[in-house]
């Protein structure tokens, strides 16, 4: 199936698994081929950031040290996002909930209609030395947002955005002092989660080492 093939998607779907997972990335796709929100809280967090928002100074200095932003602006956050017309009917969140009272409010602001429940938590399974290259070598486009890795999609110029020509850096949360606070927050905080969606019979996990592709192909499946 190719990247501009569009598929029938109407999930409401919860994508966990630790930094650098690949999340985002196939959340991005498949949102994009089923025409459906991707809901990133990260972006929206950075958004506020480079805004120079309250909000974003707040959640910078958490950020910056591998920490995660408090469950109740996050979850503000989410309420107002799915609240919007173009998530009404089917979204993928990426990067909430992350912890169980987050998980706990997201049941609450869905309620009980099955019309809004979850119909699917996907956990992208991967090890923490992958994932750890993974992120010391991933680099951020500053002008369009594209992401490349020094090592697996490197650039024709080093530093310089192929797509658009704009510097790539380094995110403060990709340095490896980051990296390792940031693991240790995940399987504290968020692994526990797997325990609660399996209880609820809506886990699936799938092998987040494979390439992107067949990630995407088993996807697809288990999103239709």
């Amino acid at each position: 199936m190719s990247a501009g093939t569009s598929i029938s998607l109407r999930a409401r779907a919860v994508f966990l698994g630790g930094p650098g997972a690949g999340k985002g990335t196939q959340a991005k796709r498949l949102a994009a081929a089923g025409h459906v929100a991707h809901i990133s809280t990260g972006d929206m967090l950075r958004a506020h950031v480079n805004q120079g928002s309250d909000l974003g100074k707040q959640a910078k200095s958490l950020m910056d040290g591998g920490k995660l932003v408090p469950d109740d602006m996050i979850v503000a956050m989410v309420k107002e996002r799915i609240a919007q017309p173009d998530a009404t009917a089917a979204w993928i969140l990426d990067g909430f909930p992350r912890t169980l009272p987050q998980a706990e409010a997201l049941d609450r602001l869905l309620g009980a209609s099955a019309e809004r429940k979850l119909s699917r938590v996907v956990y992208f399974q991967i090890s923490d030395a992958e994932l750890k290259a993974r992120l010391e070598g991933r680099r951020n486009c500053n002008q369009c947002g594209a992401i490349w890795h020094v090592a697996t999609k490197p650039t024709k110029r080093v530093d310089t955005c192929d797509a658009c020509g704009g510097a790539l850096l380094q995110r403060a949360d990709d340095r490896p002092e980051a990296i390792d606070k940031r693991l240790q927050e995940f399987h504290k905080l968020t692994e526990p989660l797997r325990a609660y969606y399996q209880n609820k019979n809506l886990l699936r996990i799938i092998d987040a080492s494979r390439t992107p592709d067949v990630i995407y192909q088993e996807l697809v499946q288990l999103m239709q």
